[in-house]
């Protein structure tokens, strides 16, 4: 999808969160000790210096944007949702499938959310300068 300027980046970002997404399923599908605690750290980690920072910029920029244009429910999910996704990292400092499991879904539905409904109606809704 064609992207406005001011939302290329977090859209680009949108790819490397799917890649975590993806090897946090596949630990969590193998079920072995070490790759669940490496891929809990590798989470942690990338949620700490990528996602968290992702969602504080949509959080400071787009979502108060789109509350003055109307669309609470994008924006109340998008809340719900970071925090939600802030919960089970902070849950997987005691690594485990389930939690893995969830998170990396969550993760994964919540880029595709972003894509298809939020940043759509960014684009539509707000006003760039």
């Amino acid at each position: 999808m064609k992207r406005h300027a001011q939302l290329q980046d977090l859209s680009r970002e949108h790819h490397g969160a799917l890649k975590l997404a993806r090897a946090a399923r596949h630990a969590a599908e193998s079920g072995a000790a070490d790759q669940l605690a490496t891929q809990a750290r590798r989470v942690a980690q990338t949620f700490a210096a990528e996602l968290d920072p992702h969602f504080r910029v949509e959080e400071q920029g787009i979502l108060p944007l789109l509350t003055q244009a109307g669309e609470h429910a994008l924006v109340q999910r998008t809340q719900d949702e970071h925090a939600e996704l802030r919960r089970l990292v902070a849950a997987l400092s005691r690594p485990d499938s389930a939690t893995l499991s969830r998170f990396a879904e969550l993760l994964a539905a919540h880029v595709r959310f972003e894509e298809r409904e939020l940043f759509e109606a960014a684009q539509d809704k707000m006003p760039f300068g």
